[in-house]
């Protein structure tokens, strides 16, 4: 299933920080879970696209990351049904 937790900032990050959450990307990415990160330009806060068997895995791997383990950031998480042109967009 696809997932994607939307992160709001709760205090200001720091160089410590980013590294760690770029780590625990990377580590996603090394499983084949991480689809599409990044932050928002018009907004103060990110998102990060990702696959997991069920909605406990999700919000395990939403809250193990370190923006949100460490209080820096809060998150909704969402499941999405993704339309491409394989499923012709979900027609």
């Amino acid at each position: 299933m696809t997932f994607i937790y939307l992160m709001n900032n709760k205090k200001p990050l720091n160089n410590e920080i980013i590294k760690k959450h770029v780590e625990y990307l990377k580590g996603l990415k090394s499983q084949g879970k991480l689809m599409l990160c990044g932050p928002f330009t018009d907004y103060p806060g990110g998102m990060v696209i990702f696959l997991a068997e069920d909605l406990n895995e999700a919000i395990k791997i939403a809250e193990t990351d370190p923006f949100i383990a460490l209080g820096f950031k809060s998150y909704e998480i969402r499941t999405i049904e993704l339309a491409n042109e394989e499923n012709n967009y979900l027609l």
